[in-house]
């Protein structure tokens, strides 16, 4: 199945990078004027679930453009065909393509492609996780001040959900620096690598992190929910470092309600 997903994924990341520039049509998805779609999100999602589909045709989907496509079933495909759209749209070389394999509601397979930069980040559950082959490990980044962090906001961000404002700010006092890329699956895949210490993010989707989030447990690290409880991918939020700051980090989310 990670032969598959990497396979997949390729293949939507080349066709990706050949349209960037080249897009016809963005919409506005229902009810959120900055989520934005176009016809290059939904042609990759659908060379995704036709190889998937042509290998495993009786798992489910769940994909970000079409959704849950299947009743349930023993293993699940978590698909971001494009993390990082508005990125694209505007020709910032930032984005990539997430595949997650859910088995009876666990992860236990991921990959993230940057095709730009031709980063294959791959995790079987047990096995460790990998960069273009080379085996990967969280930072040993031992203060928060010490820390470089990275971030995302809702598209929603004008009402300020769970604080994601003052909770920005408190992280922009305690680390030694925050940024944000654009894309939650190669913020989470770059933690996993040692480039950044920690994440947090709320009002993200499964198809977001749930590749990315096994990453950074398979390299060591820990991932959770803003609480300190563990992570469920469908719950919408995350908080994920190499381990080593992972309190500090739920004690500036604690002190920012």
């Amino acid at each position: 199945m990670l032969n598959v997903a990497i396979e997949a994924a390729r293949e939507a990341g080349r066709f990706l990078k050949l349209s960037v520039g080249k897009v016809r049509n963005v919409e506005q998805k229902k009810g959120e004027e900055r989520n934005l779609v176009s016809e290059i999100d939904r042609g990759a999602e659908e060379r995704i679930i036709g190889i998937i589909k042509r290998h495993y045709p009786t798992h489910a989907i769940l994909a970000e453009e079409s959704g849950g496509s299947e009743a349930p079933a023993e293993y699940r495909w978590i698909i971001d065909p494009l993390d990082g759209t508005t990125n694209f749209l505007h020709g910032v070389p930032i984005f990539c393509v997430s595949i997650g394999v859910e088995h009876k509601g666990e992860v236990v397979a991921g990959v993230v492609y940057d095709p730009c930069r031709d980063e294959l980040f791959t995790a079987e559950k047990g096995s460790g996780a990998f960069l273009n082959g080379k085996r990967l490990k969280v930072s040993a980044s031992a203060r928060l001040i010490e820390s470089l962090l990275v971030t995302g906001f809702p598209y929603d961000i004008a009402a300020n959900p769970d604080a994601a404002v003052e909770r920005f700010v408190g992280f922009l006092m305690a680390a030694q620096g925050v940024r944000r890329l654009g894309s939650a699956a190669l913020d989470l895949s770059y933690v996993a690598a040692g480039r950044f210490d920690g994440f947090w993010e709320v009002y993200l989707n499964p198809w977001d992190m749930a590749a990315g989030a096994l990453f950074v447990r398979e390299a060591g690290g820990m991932t959770s929910d803003m609480t300190g409880a563990p992570l469920n991918v469908y719950q919408k939020q995350v908080v994920a470092s190499n381990g080593i700051i992972h309190q500090a980090m739920l004690d500036v989310i604690r002190t920012k309600q």
